[in-house]
């Protein structure tokens, strides 16, 4: 699966699909260039699957993701009752 290619002018949802997520979980992203992040901002959920949902993220101007040109690291952390994985989501490149 290649990498999404978007402009730094648009504002879109990005997502990714969280295998064995309920879609009631707090959900948080991370944008990163290099190594792991260290701060996050809220996700919200988009559709829910019986194996799963989707985590998303609006990215763009005006939007807490203004991503400058550039490949980024997209990160997600969902917090469970028991559980709170860091998921590496892909890369989404910016132009």
């Amino acid at each position: 699966m290649s990498s999404p290619v978007i402009s730094s002018l648009s504002k879109v949802y990005v997502k990714s699909f969280i295998e064995g997520a309920l879609g009631s979980e707090t959900v948080e992203a991370a944008f990163v260039q290099a190594a792991e992040p260290d701060s996050w901002e809220t996700a919200t959920w988009g559709e829910v699957t019986p194996i799963g949902a989707w985590a998303r993220v609006l990215v763009g101007p005006g939007t807490d993701f203004e991503l400058t040109d550039g490949t980024w690291q997209m990160w997600v952390r969902v917090t469970g009752s028991a559980e709170v994985p860091v998921l590496h989501a892909g890369e989404v490149v910016i132009t």
